[in-house]
């Protein structure tokens, strides 16, 4: 169902700050995972450990849940559509891996946290701390992406939207085939390869993929 005008301005102002609101937070966890590495204070260490926790529960968290939440809402709510368009079907792709790896990194940052507010050494969670760092970087980097997917919204119909729109069989014939994709879409599914490599190379040597340090 088409949202009315009214309601769609509605999710799009929730959706808008809940997403840049992501990303500031991401950046000041970012800061606290910086400072955390790098400090030579112990005080300033376990501060910015609990910080990080207080920051991915209660703010990260929250606002991540509602830029997906509004996402679809806008998507299936206009004309745009879920999977009509390259642009927001990968978005949305985007958005939901970056919440996933969120969710699965809560416990090691509880865990970060709960130990920051002991007298355990932190210098036993260095693995993890460096792991952090490079989640939140990485997350930092996909939220860019999806800004910029936001803004300027690259041309390239799915299959499924070209099938939506009718268009003649030889255009659908195209759009169902890699020659057919734009080539802004074939530069992201090659990136995405390389991504996956990287992530599977982290998983095997240094133990810093998504779901390590559960």
């Amino acid at each position: 169902m088409i949202m009315t005008s009214n309601i769609r301005k509605l999710m799009l102002t929730f959706h808008v700050t809940a997403s840049i609101g992501w990303a500031g937070a991401l950046a000041v966890f970012l800061a606290h995972s910086l400072v955390s590495l790098s400090n030579q204070d112990p005080a300033m260490v376990r501060a910015a450990c609990l910080m990080m926790g207080i920051t991915a529960w209660f703010v990260i968290l929250p606002l991540a849940a509602t830029s997906l939440v509004t996402g679809l809402m806008q998507a299936m709510g206009t004309a745009w559509g879920l999977f009509r368009h390259y642009w927001v079907t990968i978005k949305l792709l985007l958005t939901a891996f970056a919440t996933a790896v969120l969710l699965l990194k809560l416990t090691p940052i509880s865990a970060l946290s709960a130990a920051a507010q002991t007298a355990v050494s932190l210098q036993d969670f260095a693995g993890l701390q460096l792991s952090l760092l490079v989640h939140a970087a990485g997350g930092l980097g996909v939220l860019l992406v999806t800004t910029a997917l936001a803004i300027y919204k690259p041309a390239g119909l799915t299959p499924y939207g070209t099938r939506m729109l009718g268009t003649r069989s030889t255009d659908r014939r195209d759009a169902g085939s890699i020659a057919g994709l734009p080539r802004w879409v074939k530069g992201f599914l090659a990136a995405a390869v390389v991504f996956l490599l990287l992530l599977v190379a982290m998983l095997m040597h240094g133990g810093h993929g998504p779901g390590a340090h559960m």
